[in-house]
């Protein structure tokens, strides 16, 4: 099982991020952060890099349920979506899949949860246009 999925999509980048941001709202989740970390390191050590995003997604609904179910869950939190261009020129989303991440917490009840958070996003990430 991977830790993401992912999907090329038709879309710029702007376009892109607005998308998944819509979409991850259709589906529950607000976006917590937003990390660009192209200008981030442009400006922190003045590094050229690729236009790449990090969205920091969070259901509150499952995100209360899992810190009553594992208290130390937040080390895991939120659901990262990486929206990158490639070295082709190509718009690439990329989301965490949460149920290969909470595999590693051993707890099945946690992991139960984490099923339902991954198809909300894998849904997600298929409502992108390719």
């Amino acid at each position: 099982m991977s830790y993401f999925f992912e999907k090329t999509v038709s879309t710029d980048f702007i376009e892109t991020v607005e998308a998944v941001t819509a979409a991850l709202k259709t589906e529950g989740f607000g976006v917590l952060s937003d990390i660009d970390v192209q200008d981030t390191l442009k400006k922190k050590i003045n590094a050229d890099v690729r236009k790449y995003r990090i969205l920091g997604a969070c259901n509150p609904p499952f995100a209360n349920k899992a810190i009553h179910i594992e208290e130390n869950v937040g080390l895991m939190m939120p659901c990262n979506v990486v929206i990158q261009e490639t070295n082709g020129g190509k718009i690439k989303v990329s989301v965490i899949n949460p149920t290969a991440a909470m595999q590693a917490i051993g707890n099945q009840n946690l992991s139960e949860l984490a099923v339902e958070i991954t198809a909300r996003l894998e849904r997600m990430i298929n409502t992108l246009v390719v």
